[in-house]
């Protein structure tokens, strides 16, 4: 497998820890997509509909600045890309951290951690925040513990 970086959006930690466990599985290097205005709790309230996360998701315009635009993307070929489902579809984060790169030529594999949902239609939304040359891959939902050889196994199934 050539050179790959593993991204992650992750509000509650638990996509955090699957990110790393795919990192460590797969030996590739990690990063947190963090966002400038970290969330709190009261922020991810789904429930609530005047919540952050709540009026990003209903605006599929919103793009929640990034902590950051350090991540040195240049030397990898393959980029796995995490976030939790958020209302079916990856946080609009995630479209942020998107549009602040160039993807041109490289491999995307999203994959996702959810409360109930798959990853439905989430790599079609995804397709407008990068370039055509970009390829976009729907990957998987990583809940729970996934042994190494569980992950590797499911990686080297992507042809990549």
């Amino acid at each position: 497998m050539k050179k790959s970086l593993v991204t992650y959006f992750s509000a509650t930690g638990v996509t955090a820890a699957a990110a790393s466990s795919l990192a460590d599985a797969i030996s590739a290097d990690l990063y947190e997509i963090r966002p400038k205005v970290p969330y709190t709790s009261e922020d991810l309230n789904w429930q609530n509909k005047k919540s952050r996360s709540s009026v990003e998701m209903h605006d599929r315009t919103s793009r929640p600045p990034l902590a950051d635009d350090k991540a040195d993307i240049s030397a990898y070929d393959t980029i796995f890309l995490g976030f939790p489902v958020w209302w079916y579809v990856a946080p609009t984060i995630i479209n942020t951290f998107l549009e602040s790169y160039d993807f041109s030529g490289k491999t995307i594999v999203v994959f996702a951690t959810s409360g109930g949902s798959g990853l439905g239609e989430t790599t079609k939304y995804l397709q407008n925040s990068v370039s055509s040359s970009t390829k976009l891959v729907n990957g998987k939902v990583l809940n729970g513990r996934f042994s190494a050889d569980a992950l590797r196994k499911w990686v080297g199934t992507l042809g990549i």
